[in-house]
């Protein structure tokens, strides 16, 4: 086996994928932070703004579901451990060009929560999407991305200001 595959955490001495053991690290507090955007025709804010809708506020549908979704990222992405988390949060805010999204995870324990945060604006924004799709198909979800993480070995990440946003 190559030196290359040999450093990678989720690859054995043979090469076969596998589940890191997290047992002897110690548990600590973690927060992950993630955001993302659903760009829309100024029409379909409108139609979210004055509640026209046909399925309903796809705002609120949308923030459950990446509730629900973060909770459930263990059985949606393979070698991720399954959490006991202590909160989850959805925002959507409703912008000139579209909504705006962020998700936060906390837990106690001896793994981060970057892919609860995650999961939780992918599929807020999915819902998003689907809530609306009847009135506007050229919807696109875009920067899914995680800004800031804390505990754990790794430490404190916060993403650097992009330069191409204003």
């Amino acid at each position: 086996m190559s030196d290359e595959l040999s450093q990678l955490s989720h690859v054995d001495a043979e090469g076969r994928i596998r589940m890191v053991d997290v047992g002897d690290k110690p548990v600590t507090s973690r927060v992950a932070v993630a955001t993302g955007f659903v760009r829309m025709l100024p029409a379909t804010v409108e139609a979210i703004r004055e509640k026209r809708t046909p399925k309903g506020d796809p705002l609120e549908t949308a923030r459950l579901a990446g509730i629900m979704a973060a909770k459930q990222t263990a059985s949606l992405i393979p070698l991720c451990h399954q959490l006991t988390l202590s909160s989850v949060d959805v925002r959507a805010e409703l912008v000139a060009d579209g909504v705006r999204l962020e998700g936060t995870a906390l837990v106690d324990g001896r793994t981060g929560v970057e892919m609860e945060a995650l999961t939780a604006v992918s599929v807020a924004a999915l819902t998003i999407y689907d809530m609306c799709k009847a009135v506007d198909r050229e919807m696109v979800i875009t920067d899914i991305r995680l800004e800031r993480k804390s505990g754990g070995r790794s430490g404190e990440y916060r993403r650097d200001a992009d330069p191409t946003e204003s």
